[in-house]
């Protein structure tokens, strides 16, 4: 190649490289004044969820590891194997109670259930005696507990 050929090759990649930046700068500061307009409720409710299936996963393959390991004893296999069945139970209950939360008309609900407490977060400004009175009611149809162990939340 001739040197002016180099020259001129050198200079249209310097030149795309400059409106390379200039594009990815201009992109990154739209981007940035679209963030600022997302609520936190909704990062709330899906940073919960996302944290939430993480670590239920990472349960399941923990009691996976002791259900398929040739080193477990009977009474770990039996045990491993009864506290994945009760994390799937208590998945199943959640999730149908968030379910049928959203279906009384809130626009999204997280349920968490131990055993003798169940929370419910609800997005909603302000909750009334008849709202609370529908989630209550929605928790014990699905979970024999008092009324005593519902603690109900409200984010805005």
């Amino acid at each position: 190649m001739k040197k002016r050929t180099k020259i001129i090759i050198i200079t249209v990649m310097v030149l795309l490289l400059g409106v390379t930046g200039y594009l990815n700068v201009m992109l990154n500061n739209s981007i940035s004044s679209n963030k600022n307009t997302v609520t936190t409720t909704s990062s709330y409710f899906q940073t919960y969820r996302t944290t939430r299936e993480s670590t239920r996963d990472q349960e399941m393959l923990y009691y996976d590891a002791i259900i398929s390991s040739e080193a477990s004893s009977e009474d770990a296999i039996k045990s491993a194997e009864a506290s994945k069945l009760a994390l799937i139970n208590l998945m199943d209950k959640e999730l149908a109670v968030e379910g049928l939360i959203k279906a009384k008309g809130f626009e999204d609900c997280i349920v968490s259930i131990s055993d003798i407490k169940v929370n419910a977060v609800v997005k909603a400004n302000e909750l009334n005696a008849t709202q609370v009175a529908q989630i209550v009611s929605v928790i014990q149809s699905q979970i024999s507990t008092s009324i005593e162990n519902i603690k109900i939340f409200n984010v805005e």
